[in-house]
């Protein structure tokens, strides 16, 4: 079992054999992520456009994980294929893709939102993650199913000031996760969504810019903490992948801490 005080359900093979995706994955969530996922035996492939990938996968893999690494930028739409076939070549096959990347230039005001902050966020987030689908689809087919995890967040299923052109192209993720699962459940490939609050690079900035605005949203969330990037939110999407999930899709699940009960 991981050495947790209260304990945990998994163990270091609890993923044994399984090959995933995590787009992100440098830092932040998509890092948490990773971390979750290698040390209950995945192997992964992270990949990002920042050229740190490959330090992050290197320190995994002298810690004894099956981590590899890919330097894509999503914006580019060549990438979608290659990283799949990447992910076929180096690990074997795909058994699970993790949809994390997004990129944008907000917050700023609905109306100085430019037409290039719109297509920034809506090429990392919608675009890359429904062509990205497209092209995991065949091979999770072949290999009799899959998971699919992708991200929505609390500032489209809330809706939060600044954040105009974010809040809609996570929402935007949010039905194309539907309209996935509901297509290809009969192939055994479940499609999830996951909105999380954790302790990203963006929310730590926030926290330092706005300490007094941080520490009254802190008390109203339910347990009165910030979601961990690798304990909680990593945790999830590791279960999500898991065949302990084989049931669950076309869900929205908000790991949140209980801030999203009225979504």
């Amino acid at each position: 079992m991981a050495p947790n005080s209260e304990g945990h359900y998994w163990h270091p093979e609890s993923l044994r054999g399984r090959r995933v995706i995590v787009t992100g994955a440098a830092r932040g969530v998509g890092l948490g992520i990773s971390a979750a996922l290698l040390e209950r035996g995945a192997a992964v492939l992270l990949v990002d456009r920042n050229p740190a990938v490959a330090d992050v996968a290197a320190g995994f893999a002298a810690a004894g994980h099956q981590a590899l690494h890919l330097e894509a930028d999503l914006c580019e739409h060549s990438s979608y294929q290659r990283i799949v076939d990447n992910a076929v070549a180096r690990l074997g096959g795909v058994d699970a893709l993790v949809n994390n990347a997004i990129a944008t230039n907000e917050p700023k005001p609905f109306g100085e939102i430019t037409m290039d902050d719109f297509d920034l966020v809506f090429d990392t987030g919608p675009r890359a993650t429904f062509f990205l689908m497209q092209a995991a689809y065949p091979i999770l087919k072949a290999a009799g199913g899959g998971s699919i995890v992708n991200f929505g967040s609390g500032s489209g299923t809330g809706g939060q000031k600044t954040f105009g052109a974010y809040a809609g192209a996570k929402e935007a993720i949010r039905g194309i996760s539907k309209v996935a699962a509901l297509e290809w459940g009969a192939d055994n490939i479940r499609v999830n969504v996951v909105c999380p609050f954790a302790n990203s690079d963006g929310v730590a900035n926030w926290s330092a810019d706005f300490p007094d605005v941080y520490n009254k949203v802190v008390k109203g969330i339910p347990l009165r903490r910030i979601g961990d990037t690798h304990t909680d939110i990593g945790a999830m999407v590791a279960f999500l992948v898991s065949a302990d999930a084989s049931y669950l899709t076309a869900q929205t699940i908000h790991v949140d801490g209980g801030t999203g009960t009225f979504r």
